[in-house]
């Protein structure tokens, strides 16, 4: 399968649960080679498919030739138990006592006593509470497919071997955080709304900033089980943090975190790709996100249950955010609509904006609502932010836009992120070109009046207004947080998102 790894991000190529990056840097090399010469634009991704697909297995790598294998843990195993098992059981929430990360906490077990036996399925406790006809696991979700139940008992019968590549080293997590050469794309920020925090995207991570004066002090570190990062947002009340993202092609899961103590306090996993998109309603209870399955969903923060589930997209859900009295939805997608859905019962009701062929020239990226107002500000890939009316007043009439309040001036690119002042009367957004960036300050009641940030060479993933309404916060590929008065567009300070060697900071730096 050829997919793109994120709608704001590198190219990647995925195949069967791997994926196969394609770096940023290169595809700014190959850039003028898709302008000039689309012919050997593509020379170089048949390359890189054919270059994949020619890898040799890890049963390929570590075997004798002519060997035969069974049934391969890191293959096979090991998929099925991080999408159905390890929301629950991980070094972050190991309920029961048990995590399934790996063969050795396997073995290890719970407070059961160990979870397998190598050669015996049938006393093992993977098997028996994955069984049955009424499964006690996976808790409050589907039961495992028979195929998946017969995948683990052939494995334990045959050994349980554990065949995963010595190369990988131990698995992250907060007692082995990432440790990073450079600063990673960032994909999401957000301000808390006392103003004192900023978290910033990472890799199986989200760093906390604590601003102060005219420095920062030191970072907070979320580490999850998510390898991409794709949104997050924290609570109204400011007690929660909500993550939404996952492992392509393997898992999507949602974090829900304790600002209070950094505990994890909920890590649902769902679907067999990434989620995008993750907002609040106004008391905190609810969170809605989309996902790489064409499907929105509401769930409850205190149980990780989903309540709600919209399946009318016909393509990813990116954004989502609630009406201003909380009983609807709006989801935005890369199949060029804005839908309204009922969070009661998850019935779809309108597309906001217009179904017209052509009235948009690309998918959407992000949904904001209004802070005092049913009005939504939406934007993505023709580079033109809208303020819509979320309820239409009058009739459809095919080929009408109706609810469409004001359009704004394009970004160059497609814009990837935007965010609401907290009275609503100013709005930032980012965009990317894929060589490079901008962010813009537009004025919600005045589509002429703008200010263009300055310093920026890089695409522009994510945007944050802060709550006193003073300052803006830019970040994207090169991995810097830039903080922008947001009165007269000066850039006030940069900060490097992750932690990184001095030298690497500093040169960092010194290139932008």
């Amino acid at each position: 399968m050829l997919r793109c790894g994120s709608p704001k991000r590198d190219v990647v190529l995925s195949f069967g649960v791997g994926t196969f990056p394609l770096p940023a840097q290169l595809m700014v090399t190959l850039m003028p080679c898709l302008q000039s010469s689309p012919a050997v634009f593509a020379a170089v991704i048949c390359f890189t498919i054919h270059a994949a697909f020619s890898a040799p297995s890890v049963n390929a790598q570590n075997s004798a030739p002519g060997e035969s294998h069974g049934v391969s843990y890191y293959r096979s195993v090991r998929p099925i138990l991080q999408r159905r098992c390890s929301g629950c059981h991980f070094a972050g929430k190991r309920e029961g006592g048990l995590s399934v990360v790996n063969v050795a906490d396997l073995l290890t077990g719970g407070e059961g006593g160990p979870a397998l036996v190598a050669g015996k399925p049938d006393d093992s406790h993977l098997v028996s509470y994955v069984s049955g006809e009424k499964p006690e696991m996976p808790l409050n979700a589907e039961p495992l497919k028979p195929a998946e139940v017969e995948t683990l008992r052939t494995w334990i019968a045959q050994g349980a071997e554990d065949d995963t590549p010595a190369s990988l080293g131990n698995p992250i997590s907060a007692e082995n955080p990432p440790v990073y050469k450079s600063p990673p794309v960032i994909t999401s920020i957000d301000y808390s709304p006392d103003g004192q925090w900023i978290a910033v995207s990472g890799y199986h991570e989200v760093l906390l900033h604590q601003l102060s004066g005219a420095g920062e002090t030191a970072v907070r570190r979320l580490v999850g089980r998510s390898q991409r990062i794709e949104s997050l947002s924290f609570s109204p009340d400011g007690k929660l943090l909500a993550v939404a993202g996952g492992t392509p092609s393997l898992f999507g899961e949602v974090q829900i975190w304790s600002l209070a103590d950094g505990k994890l306090l909920q890590s649902v996993t769902m679907s067999h790709d990434t989620l995008f998109g993750i907002s609040f309603n106004a008391d905190s209870t609810l969170v809605a996100f989309g996902g790489a399955d064409n499907r929105l969903r509401a769930m409850e923060v205190a149980t990780g249950k989903v309540v709600m589930q919209m399946d009318a997209h016909s393509d990813w859900v990116l954004g989502t955010t609630f009406s201003l009295k909380n009983d609807h939805l709006l989801s935005v997608s890369r199949d060029r609509s804005m839908k309204l859905t009922i969070v009661a019962n998850g019935q779809f009701v309108d597309n906001v904006t217009s179904i017209t062929p052509g009235a948009l020239k690309g998918g959407l990226v992000d949904v904001q609502r209004h802070p005092t107002a049913e009005e939504v500000l939406t934007a993505g890939s023709d580079g033109e932010p809208r303020l819509y009316k979320i309820f239409r007043t009058q009739a459809r009439v095919i080929g009408d836009d109706f609810n469409l309040v004001r359009a704004f001036p394009a970004l160059p690119g497609r814009v990837c992120d935007l965010d609401f002042s907290a009275s609503g009367d100013k709005f930032v957004c980012g965009s990317s070109t894929a060589l490079g960036g901008a962010a813009r300050i537009y004025t919600t009641t005045d589509a002429a009046k703008t200010i263009d940030l300055p310093e920026i060479k890089v695409p522009v993933y994510a945007v944050s207004f802060r709550p006193d309404e003073q300052q803006v916060a830019v970040a994207g590929f090169d991995g810097i947080v830039r903080l922008y008065n947001a009165s007269n567009g000066q850039l006030e300070r940069s900060l490097v998102s992750v932690p990184v060697p001095a030298v690497t900071a500093q040169a960092t730096a010194e290139s932008n």
